[in-house]
């Protein structure tokens, strides 16, 4: 009796010195999943700023090229559809085609020297730039985030505790576009 009572005891010493660090790693990957969630909404909050910014840019930007309708077009329609992107990949893409449609725009503002000196034009461009600022930042940080979670779910043990509570690697990343990878042409 004495024997069995000693091999209980080591196997429970051995049962616990197992488990304990798997709950810690659990704990470690559900904090870096709930991480991710909070980045995201930081990234959304900033993507919404923007977004609340855009009309009140096309309307002063409207009121001097009015015959530029395709770029306040694809502004609306790239407004549009962060409105009705439901999931992170829908509002990623989202978030790229508001870029997309914001360089066109400011691209005919180019065209017109009385619009950049107007005062309200300036100041909306401001918090616009400052905005663009804090979501590249945000954006960041995500990314740093998801990694940091990737990286605890694929390694090992992490992805034998990940796979057992059914955690999976996550894929929205923030990515460069292939159009901004190219170098721009300079002509004088």
């Amino acid at each position: 009796m004495r024997t069995f009572l000693i091999v209980l005891a080591v196997l429970a010493a051995i049962g616990i010195l197992i488990i304990a660090p798997c709950i810690g790693l659990y704990n470690s990957i559900v904090t870096k999943h709930e991480t991710i969630t909070a980045k995201w909404a930081q990234v959304e909050n900033q993507l919404q700023r923007r977004n609340d910014l855009i009309p009140n840019l096309v309307n002063t930007v409207k009121g001097y090229a009015a015959h530029e309708k395709s770029v306040f077009e694809d502004v609306t329609a790239a407004r549009s559809q962060w409105a009705k992107a439901g999931t992170v990949d829908e509002k990623v893409k989202a978030a790229g085609a508001m870029d997309s449609a914001l360089s066109r725009l400011l691209l005919v503002v180019e065209n017109y020297p009385n619009l950049k000196a107007d005062q309200t034009f300036l100041r909306l461009m401001d918090e616009l730039s400052g905005t663009e600022n804090r979501i590249a930042v945000e954006r960041m940080r995500y990314n740093e985030t998801v990694r940091d979670y990737n990286i605890t779910v694929r390694k090992f043990p992490g992805n034998v505790v990940a796979g057992m509570f059914g955690y999976k690697v996550a894929t929205e990343y923030f990515k460069a576009e292939e159009k901004a990878k190219t170098v721009p042409e300079v002509k004088f």
